[in-house]
């Protein structure tokens, strides 16, 4: 992590929250936590642009993979909360005081 760090500040930003938008950095990466996989390929990509900057020519590709961001689903229309008309008593309590809540009867 320190390694990447020290290539983002080196890239001209301040910290992971500063490159998140040219780095296109997820929220939780902007948060400096990243897998090991994914901290491996942005070390990668920096030190191939570094490179590419350095007066002493093109520097190879560095293979980076991209990171899949997926939208989240909205769903169309209005939202309706399921029913709880059919399920049994007994199933809502026991569920109820599986989660720690003190069910009594009325």
């Amino acid at each position: 992590m320190k390694e990447l760090l020290d290539l983002v500040v080196a890239a001209g930003h301040s910290d992971f929250r500063d490159a998140r938008g040219p780095l296109q950095l997820s929220q939780r990466q902007a948060a400096g936590k990243f897998t090991r996989d994914e901290a491996d390929l942005y070390i990668a990509r920096l030190l191939a642009e570094a490179e590419s900057e350095s007066p002493s020519g093109p520097a190879p590709e560095a293979p980076v993979a991209p990171v899949a961001r997926v939208a989240p689903r909205r769903p169309q229309g209005p939202v309706r909360a399921p029913s709880l008309d059919a399920v049994p008593s007994e199933a809502l309590a026991a569920e109820l005081q599986s989660r720690g809540w003190v069910v009594l009867e009325p």
